[in-house]
């Protein structure tokens, strides 16, 4: 039979203090949902309460009722995602030849990239750049000026020095080419860097709300964020913090100000929150490989 594992008290301080951590970061994440869907009535009320005495979904019938949301939802995973997809694309076709050491003017390429990193011409340039460019009210506004980062270069370029060089001296002398060895071979190999260069530019994308409000004019071509932020600065202006009421549009009552806010922040960052978890596997290996190798 065997024996019970019996943990020394470093360890019980270890684990009692991970458990206090982790429930004073989650539990304003849980109140969050808590508030969304409480009674109005209840709200003032609520105190330290895990648990509301009714479930009642009308804060988030009224965000989704409201004017062109379900649009600028689909038109922010729109974004979310082809924008992630490039960003990857053009990190990788980046990274991997400056992995190489024997790649000429290596050097004062990664000096040029780094360049670029610390210094930018700021905003008006930027907004002269799309217009110049046609991309002005487009999607393309939103995904082509940040299709390149020079820090996730530097670290998947990192990443991929880090891979036993071996390998494709097998797979050139097979007869492979390099685009071919990147595809067949290092992509396989580079999962947990991809994995997370993919959640950082997913996280932006679906955040940023600024150059939408530059470049859109368009509001059927706007992203969540706007919409979120227009909805809140409207019944902020005309309703004070605690004691406005908002119809429910079809709901069974009154909904408070903290009632919706609390919905939109679920919305907004809902899909991330659900994506995290598949990629965090990933996540701790990529980003310390890519960090550690220059």
């Amino acid at each position: 039979m065997q024996n019970s594992k019996k943990f020394s008290l470093f360890e019980l301080l270890l684990i009692i203090g991970f458990t206090l951590f982790s429930i004073v970061v989650l539990y304003p994440f849980w109140q969050t949902i808590v508030i969304s869907f409480s009674d109005p009535k209840q709200i003032s009320g609520l105190g330290m309460n895990l648990w509301p005495e009714s479930w009642i979904p009308d804060a988030y019938q009224y965000v989704f009722s409201y004017g062109s949301i379900m649009k600028a939802y689909v038109n922010t995973i729109v974004r979310t995602l082809s924008g992630t997809f490039l960003i990857v694309a053009f990190t990788m076709l980046a990274a991997y030849p400056l992995s190489k050491k024997d790649l000429p003017y290596r050097n004062t390429i990664t000096i040029f990239f780094l360049i670029a990193m610390f210094f930018s011409g700021g905003i008006i340039p930027d907004y002269l750049l799309v217009k110049n460019l046609g991309l002005l009210d487009t999607r393309w506004a939103l995904i082509l000026p940040s299709a390149v980062n020079v820090f996730y270069i530097i670290i998947m370029r990192n990443y991929f020095m880090t891979i036993d060089k071996g390998i494709e001296e097998s797979a050139i002398m097979d007869g492979a080419g390099y685009f071919t060895i990147l595809t067949k071979i290092i992509l396989p190999l580079s999962k947990p860097v991809i994995a997370t260069i993919a959640l950082w530019a997913a996280v932006y994308h679906w955040n940023e709300w600024f150059h939408a409000l530059v470049y859109m004019q368009d509001d059927a071509k706007t992203v969540l964020q706007i919409i979120v932020r227009d909805m809140l600065t409207a019944m902020d202006a005309s309703q004070s913090e605690n004691a406005a009421a908002i119809g429910a549009g079809g709901g069974s009552g009154n909904l408070l100000l903290a009632n919706v806010r609390a919905a939109t922040v679920m919305i907004s960052i809902g899909p991330i929150v659900l994506v995290y978890p598949f990629v965090q596997k990933y996540f701790i290996k990529g980003i310390m490989i890519g960090s550690l190798k220059g």
